[in-house]
């Protein structure tokens, strides 16, 4: 139940910071496209390095299992990017 239980909570709690820092308002991220406001890319980058921080500690004191990764499926990456950058075109549209 904790695989479920506990990535499902800091889920909800990084949605829920991603709110009250008004991240998802339209015209914040229009501007990251503008390139004039660069709040969110900064607020997704700390988030990053944080995840990444925490996880290398859990790795360390053996709670937490790091396997090899497996290659990139790179058809799958750029079709997966051509859909969504689609979508978030026709979306500002």
């Amino acid at each position: 139940m904790n695989n479920i239980l506990l990535p499902l909570i800091f889920g909800f709690g990084f949605g829920w910071a991603l709110d009250k820092a008004g991240l998802g308002q339209y015209g914040k991220i229009a501007n990251v496209f503008r390139f004039k406001d660069f709040t969110v890319i900064k607020f997704m980058m700390t988030a990053l390095c944080v995840a990444m921080v925490g996880v290398y500690g859990l790795h360390e004191l053996g709670v937490l299992e790091m396997t090899k990764i497996k290659e990139t499926y790179l058809v799958g990456n750029l079709v997966g990017g051509l859909i969504f950058g689609v979508g978030m075109a026709l979306a500002g549209f």
